[in-house]
């Protein structure tokens, strides 16, 4: 497995992670993966690397530029809230990410996904909202408000979001809210909730990622990662 830096630029510079398997020939399903609100760091790459295990080739994008990382909870609060303030930023970081992805030889950009975790699937979906051309987006336990909901029709990608069915993030309320926003979209839609708080999926020091996910498996739905081949 052969993995790199990868910079590309938004509105600012970016320096995403790059993930893939250089023993396969052929152009191959690209995934994005979006880091949580401490920025870039090892979840996501480790995530990127499990991907590029399984044949896809995967990016670990970069949402707050120069690959900064949050020190402590004040910091994220402020990262995190001034992107979700000026969605078209978001989203257009988001692109930035994928085009960086889908210009890469050995991606088929007919073949692509995303998936986020915690602010990094509030990304995911914001990009499904705007149209983004991917065949499958995968939030865990992302935010599912937005300031700019999906109009009819402009939904491409099929959309798998897993919650807690007690996540604070995720209320009940906003859970229906998102589900009916979709519906008027026409988008394929999966919703899971999970009857714990959806946070330890992702807490290495706590139930681990990949138990979670073997639990998810057992339900049907969905394969590794959250990106089932079918998708493609």
């Amino acid at each position: 497995m052969q993995t790199q830096d990868i910079d590309y630029r938004a509105d600012t510079a970016m320096r995403g992670y790059l993930a893939f398997d250089e023993a396969k020939t052929g152009r191959r399903p690209g995934v994005a993966v979006f880091h949580e609100g401490l920025g870039l760091g090892e979840f996501a790459m480790a995530r990127a690397r499990m991907l590029a295990g399984l044949g896809y080739v995967a990016l670990a994008a970069d949402m707050f530029g120069d690959r900064r990382q949050a020190r402590n909870l004040t910091e994220v609060a402020k990262l995190v809230g001034d992107l979700r303030a000026k969605p078209e930023t978001l989203r257009g970081r988001g692109h930035a990410a994928l085009a960086a992805l889908a210009a890469l030889p050995d991606v088929d950009p007919g073949r692509m996904a995303a998936i986020g975790f915690c602010f990094g699937g509030s990304v995911v979906l914001e990009l499904a909202r705007a149209g983004a051309d991917l065949k499958a987006a995968v939030s865990f336990h992302g935010v599912l408000t937005t300031r700019l909901p999906a109009v009819p029709g402009g939904v491409k990608a099929s959309i798998l979001v897993l919650t807690g069915a007690d996540d604070p993030l995720a209320p009940p309320e906003q859970v229906a809210a998102f589900e009916a926003e979709m519906r008027g979209t026409g988008a394929g839609l999966a919703a899971r909730q999970l009857r714990q708080h959806a946070a330890w999926l992702h807490q290495p020091g706590r139930r681990r990622f990949d138990a979670a996910l073997r639990a998810l498996q057992r339900t049907g739905r969905p394969a590794l990662l959250g990106v089932d081949a079918e998708s493609f």
